[in-house]
């Protein structure tokens, strides 16, 4: 590079920086204790002011008034929060005035109002009301309509918090449905699924064992006219029709007398004696008194004969028949908590009358224990796995599901309700279908009035075979108890038993005051039972008369 020239190099730019090379450069100070001097003034520099940290803002005092009101007018308006638990629910209730216990849109069902019940004692959030697959709902059993039920178990994932869930769900309940309790459950705990076994008892009338009580419409058709009319049917109809030649005014006035006990047990009476004013000869108790009978329904159940008749009537008549007890249904109230156990071999056992125990005498059941041995006999022919396709509807034989497995089928004690005798029959199994009870019981009870053969309920739980089977009424089904007994074996060391033992008294309670009083006063004063004795018949059952396979074929060939 010439400097003389004035050329300057293009990597030389120091000269835009710097002044000018001719000045000789300062040579650096090495004292660094001395102070750097200012290059104007030649005074010490002094260093520059180091900023602090920003002031903390004053914290607001936590005692103010102001702070202290929010904090507690917060905590007022906080809603507690719960966990929701799995629980089984045990409850019961009557089932009439309901279509079952399974929810049905449009229908007054036990499941919706419990639904409903749940929402509004807290148990269900808002978010989940109507909608139960939000809180895996699940139901032990299904019961058909009218059917009750005194040990049935619902499960859930359910806010049991706080203290008093039974009191407000039965507060929220008609009195009909009663909560017992809830019990803890495993979280993946499904009361239909893990169900083992279910047992149901059917209320019979003893009177329907009786081959000669209430006897089918051709029986009646065919006594009239004769001098031993089956007038005790006066008040009966079949199917909706009133049995020709016997109904007429309701409005009537017997005179006459009570001539004779048949060897059936049928009061008879002189047709020539024996004058009504609407010209229908009657056996009823108050027509035979000579007491005239308002607008209402005669009682099917009287014999027309005083207490004292009725004790030289057993002596006389075999007992193999059964004499029925006059009780006026207007006599025994409706919320009258009575009822006994007798044993069915005529043995003394406990009265149960407004909570007192008292003894009663046994019936001696029809003919003692030659027809019990009879009664359970029949019964027998259902224990065991077999096809019940004959035994329900809208299933058919090919279907898996009508193969059924029944473990026990008894009937020993007689319950004695407001003057009505029944016979207790109980029935256990894994699972049941529709109106498979009922009609399980319906082709016993033809079988012990002899309308049918024994050889027909084998027949019936053929695949191969199909039977129209008579269907018992609904009002003397009740669901007993639900067991858990392979779950409360597999958690019994961690959760607690899923059973009924710890609601034993208030079942019994419940039982006593409105299924059992139900079905007594509603036999009482409709006569349901009655009514159905008369439909047993070759007519609209002609199937009962067959015994055998080739029979059976024969009828449905000829249909």
């Amino acid at each position: 590079m010439i400097r003389g020239l004035g050329f300057i190099s293009h990597e030389d730019h120091s000269i835009y920086n710097f002044p000018s090379l001719k000045e000789p450069p300062m040579e650096p100070s090495t004292n660094l204790d001395s102070p750097s001097l200012d290059p104007v003034t030649e005074a010490p520099r002094s260093p520059p002011p180091q900023q602090g940290p920003d002031p903390k803002k004053p914290k607001m005092s936590s005692t103010t008034t102001t702070t202290s009101d929010d904090e507690a007018a917060a905590a007022a308006t906080r809603k507690p929060r719960y966990k929701r638990r799995k629980v089984a629910i045990f409850f019961a209730y009557c089932g009439v005035g309901y279509q079952g216990m399974q929810k049905n849109p449009g229908a007054k069902t036990i499941e919706g109002d419990l639904e409903e019940a749940l929402f509004l004692s807290g148990a269900v959030p808002e978010a989940d009301r109507g909608n139960p697959k939000r809180y895996d709902w699940a139901r032990s059993a299904r019961t058909d309509k009218g059917v009750s039920a005194v040990g049935q178990v619902v499960s859930g994932r359910f806010y049991i918090d706080p203290p008093g869930l039974v009191e407000r769900l039965n507060s929220n309940l008609a009195p009909q449905i009663r909560i017992f309790g809830y019990k803890r459950a495993t979280a993946s705990f499904n009361s239909k699924k893990f169900c083992d076994r279910r047992r149901y008892v059917y209320l019979v009338p003893v009177f329907a064992l009786d081959p000669s009580s209430h006897r089918d419409r051709e029986s009646v058709v065919a006594s009239l006219g004769s001098g031993n009319e089956l007038v005790k049917c006066l008040e009966c109809s079949e199917r909706g029709r009133k049995v020709v030649g016997v109904m007429g005014k309701r409005n009537f006035e017997l005179r006459g007398c009570v001539s004779e006990v048949n060897g059936c047990g049928e009061v008879t009476v002189d047709s020539n004696d024996a004058k009504v004013g609407s010209g229908i000869t009657s056996n009823d108790c108050c027509a035979v008194t000579g007491i005239e009978v308002k607008e209402g329904i005669v009682d099917s159940l009287s014999n027309g004969i005083d207490d004292k008749s009725n004790s030289d009537v057993i002596d006389k008549v075999d007992t193999s028949s059964v004499v029925d007890t006059v009780v006026s249904a207007a006599a025994a109230p409706a919320d009258l908590d009575t009822g006994s156990v007798v044993k069915l071999d005529g043995e003394i056992a406990e009265t149960i009358v407004n909570g007192e125990e008292k003894p009663v005498k046994g019936s001696g059941f029809c003919s003692g224990e030659e027809e019990k041995e009879r009664f359970n006999r029949i019964l027998g022919y259902y224990v065991g796995s077999h096809n019940f396709h004959n035994f329900t509807t809208r299933t058919k034989a090919e279907d898996p599901s009508a193969r059924r497995y029944i473990l026990s089928f008894t009937a020993n004690d007689v319950v004695i309700v407001e003057g009505i005798e029944f016979v207790k029959c109980e029935v256990v199994g894994q699972s049941f279908m529709l109106h498979q009870i009922r009609k399980m019981m319906g082709l016993v009870v033809a079988i012990m009035r002899n309308c049918a053969p024994e050889t027909l309920i084998t027949n019936a739980l053929q695949k191969d075979i199909n039977i129209n089977v008579p269907t018992a009424p609904e009002v003397g089904l009740y669901l007993d108890e639900c067991f858990f007994t392979s779950y409360n074996n597999k958690w019994k060391d961690s959760h607690e038993e899923l059973s009924m033992k710890a609601y034993e008294k208030e079942a019994e309670d419940f039982k006593m005051k409105y299924i059992y009083s139900h079905i007594a006063m509603t036999e009482h004063k409709e006569g349901v039972v009655a009514l159905w004795l008369h439909s047993l018949n070759y007519r609209n059952y002609p199937d009962l008369r067959a015994g055998d396979k080739q029979e059976l074929t024969e009828n449905k060939c000829s249909e």
